[in-house]
């Protein structure tokens, strides 16, 4: 075990600390993630996403050429 590891549990009680592994913490979010990349894949908003991501960029890009 990494020195530290356990310092970041010390705040819970001895109880819920041996339940809450780092390696159990690490898990949990390793398999958010990939819940996270399945939902997208499954739903695949890219057309929502190049509305958001790509017009916003074009705009401050429009704003930046005019500020000029």
């Amino acid at each position: 075990m990494v020195t530290g590891e356990k310092g970041l549990l010390k705040f819970l009680s001895p109880k819920l600390r041996n339940l809450l592994h780092p390696i159990n913490i690490e898990a949990a979010l390793l398999w958010s993630v990939a819940g996270t990349a399945t939902a997208l894949w499954l739903i695949q908003p890219f057309d929502w996403l190049k509305k958001k991501v790509w017009e916003v960029e074009e705009k401050a890009e429009r704003e930046e050429q005019t500020n000029e």
